[in-house]
């Protein structure tokens, strides 16, 4: 219970008192109610007792708040929250689906080191789903998985993958196939092997800050190699343009 407890989780009753001022109707028959129907699932101790994460508390704010204010019913929260668990945004309307995040499909400015934080590659998307956002064709996805430029995780796609759909769509647009692309990806690959050839020592030192500090190092030199490859293409376009 100790080890529990310095996790930062709570019991049911911790739970029912920082969700009462927001929903005073809330109970614990209630918490329990939603834990059966699988919208929570709290970890429970050696002796039974539930413990709630503070992710859990959220959950369980984000599922009182949809009945209350949307009037949604269960099944509909529960689509909600399955959206929320694979990084989509939820549908803002009955007749809508799971969107992806804005921001993810940005394409203002350059990307930055904390750009290159975790949370893309935690987005999960069906087939479907990339075709959707992307705008790429069937057709044409075939191609560019047939070609290596992005593959799937599992049963899903992630957010990388997403962004390089989405930008080949948009180079098709001006005549570019796949096939013309796999340039970028030998590139690609040469990079991601220089900067492991600066990461590696710092995995294998038995400092225990090494590890975040090679994190650190990829994230920084992932942003001045797309900075890089962005002004050496703008240089050589502008040579173009002047002859």
């Amino acid at each position: 219970m100790t080890a529990v407890a310095s996790r930062g989780l709570m019991g049911i009753g911790d739970v029912l008192a920082a969700l009462r001022p927001d929903f005073p109707d809330v109970t614990i028959s209630k918490i329990r109610f939603l834990e059966s129907e699988g919208l929570v699932q709290p970890q429970r101790t050696a002796s039974g007792y539930r413990k709630f994460s503070h992710a859990d508390v959220e959950r369980l704010r984000y599922v009182l708040a949809c009945q209350r204010d949307q009037y949604l019913p269960l099944k509909v929260i529960r689509d909600h929250l399955e959206a929320i668990d694979r990084g989509l945004e939820p549908p803002t309307s009955a007749e809508g689906g799971p969107r992806v995040p804005r921001a993810l499909v940005s394409t203002d400015g350059m990307p930055s080191a904390d750009s290159f934080r975790p949370g893309a590659s935690e987005v999960r998307l069906s087939r479907k789903e990339l075709l959707e956002a992307s705008g790429l064709g069937d057709d044409l996805l075939a191609q560019v998985e047939g070609y290596g430029l992005l593959t799937k995780r599992g049963s899903h796609y992630d957010g990388e993958a997403l962004v390089v759909a989405r930008t080949i769509a948009e180079m098709a647009a001006f005549g570019i196939e796949p096939r013309h692309l796999r340039s970028f990806k030998v590139a690609a690959d040469r990079e991601v092997g220089l900067v492991e050839q600066v990461v590696t020592p710092m995995l294998r030192q038995r400092d225990p800050d090494g590890s975040q500090r090679a994190d650190d190092a990829i994230r920084e030199l992932a942003s001045l190699s797309v900075r890089l490859h962005a002004a050496l293409v703008k240089s050589g376009l502008a040579q173009q343009l002047r002859r």
